[in-house]
């Protein structure tokens, strides 16, 4: 995305007629469109027409001086920027407008090349204020509620509680199997919110050691540690007055757990190595692929600050549990892929279209994305065939892995977990150990795949 610098209109203002002449000559000459008022008060009605880009106006002007004609435009325009012309004499005027928004001044007789020169950044600032306007909007309609793809009415009923909770400030806990998109549903929440236009500051609590964790949450002062040369600003305070999500909320320790206890309590913390109390106004998501209530029950996850997230639950089925959506999902991945991988790609085959729905998916929608890309990558044509697919997901290992498991007399629970344990097994068989390997293939991270091979006993 580029913002051309051809769209840009930039208003000069001044009641000498020769000022006007030259600089409207500079700046066409740059290439930009130039328009042109000789005192205050049309330049506040033009500005109200033709919405300019930047304005370059004089301070001393007869009807209406440059200092109330550039309140009068930011009034109506908080995007302008204005640079204000002026004589030595009247510095301090001009200094005043900057304290009030202005973007700079230049002091007459100007340098035309270094007007120049303020010109290219003033627009140059322009153009990344556009272009950070353009991407907030493309993520709001990313993120809109009725965009969401989904035939499953387990999760039109979990839409229906995000349009609910979006625009209060509630505390929001997302549990749900790796790969279900709960990171999906943390942005969908904040873009939807009252805080949209805030920051929405993300860490995932599995992937960092203690010791980093809680500098990265809660910032450090300079020579709080070895190595921590100056201040650093932790997650809670970047996400002042937006949204923070504490992805893998089930991995931090329980020292840890005290002091989140106390932001969620408080709305206040200290910087490692700090004594001063510093306030953050955020919202607080968090998400887990642990079931906390059995951590609470082991003792290894508080049950106050469990009860202190634990004020919307909002659970993602797997994919298993709503085949409904694989071939919506697939399809939705499948143009996607191809538009950026600049491939024509129009359709499924039958009997792939047969794989994907009857496959077990334990990576969940992330699992079905990198299928459907790799397909794509590897399909010659328009059509993606089975052969297009990987090794896991040939008809004879689906077979195999239904015929690896006697469900006879077992829960729900206890099939699923079954499952796992096989798939984690043949995963770790194909990647002869190799665990790193294992829970990119399986789409988790490390420190969840140690967990369950501790829990299925799989050493």
């Amino acid at each position: 995305m580029k913002i051309m610098r051809s769209n840009w209109t930039i208003l000069v203002v001044d009641d000498e007629e020769s000022v006007r002449k030259l600089l409207t000559a500079v700046l066409k000459k740059e290439g930009y469109t130039v328009e042109t008022a000789d005192d205050g008060q049309q330049a506040v009605e033009k500005a109200r027409l033709i919405k300019p880009a930047l304005v370059i106006m004089d301070i001393r002007m007869p009807h209406l001086d440059g200092l109330s004609a550039f309140k009068a435009i930011r009034e109506e325009n908080k995007e302008v920027l204005v640079i204000l012309m002026t004589a030595f004499a009247a510095v301090e005027t001009a200094v005043e407008a900057v304290k009030l928004g202005a973007y700079d001044y230049i002091i007459k007789p100007f340098n035309i090349d270094e007007v120049k020169l303020l010109i290219k950044r003033a627009m140059q600032v322009q153009t990344l204020t556009e272009e950070v306007k353009v991407l907030r909007e493309e993520l709001y309609s990313n993120y809109r509620l009725d965009k969401l793809l989904t035939n499953s009415p387990k999760m039109q009923e979990l839409y229906r509680i995000i349009g609910k909770v979006a625009s209060t400030n509630a505390t929001v806990l997302i549990t749900g199997e790796s790969g279900t998109g709960k990171e999906l549903i943390a942005n969908t929440i904040h873009y939807n919110s009252q805080r949209s236009h805030g920051p929405l500051i993300k860490i995932n609590c599995g992937a960092l050691p203690e010791s980093l964790l809680e500098s990265e949450l809660f910032g450090h002062e300079k020579g709080a540690f070895t190595g921590a040369a100056a201040r650093k600003l932790g997650r809670f305070e970047l996400a002042n007055k937006g949204t923070i999500f504490l992805d893998e909320i089930g991995e931090v320790s329980q020292a840890l757990q005290v002091k989140l206890l106390r932001v969620l309590q408080e709305r206040e913390f200290e910087r490692v190595g700090g004594t001063e109390p510093i306030k953050t106004d955020i919202r607080i998501i968090a998400a887990t692929n642990r079931c906390l209530e059995e951590m609470v029950a082991k003792g290894t996850f508080r049950e106050d600050l469990y009860y202190r997230l634990n004020v919307v639950y909002i659970h993602v089925p797997p994919l298993r549990e709503r085949r409904e959506d694989i071939p919506l999902l697939a399809d939705y991945f499948l143009h996607k892929y191809a538009q950026e991988n600049n491939k024509t790609m129009s359709m499924f085959d039958q009997e792939t279209c047969s794989l994907l729905a009857d496959y077990h998916w334990p990576g969940n929608v992330r699992e079905l994305a990198n299928v459907v890309e790799r397909a794509v990558i590897m399909s010659t044509g328009c059509v993606i065939f089975p052969e297009d697919l990987p090794q896991s997901l040939s008809r004879q290992q689906i077979l195999a892995m239904e015929a690896s498991s006697d469900y006879t007399g077992q829960s729900l629970k206890e099939i699923i977990k079954q499952v796992e344990r096989n798939i984690i097994k043949q995963a770790l068989a194909n990647n002869n150990g190799n665990k790193v390997k294992t829970a990119k293939d399986l789409a988790m991270s490390r420190r969840a795949l140690l967990y369950k091979i501790e829990e299925y006993e799989l050493c």
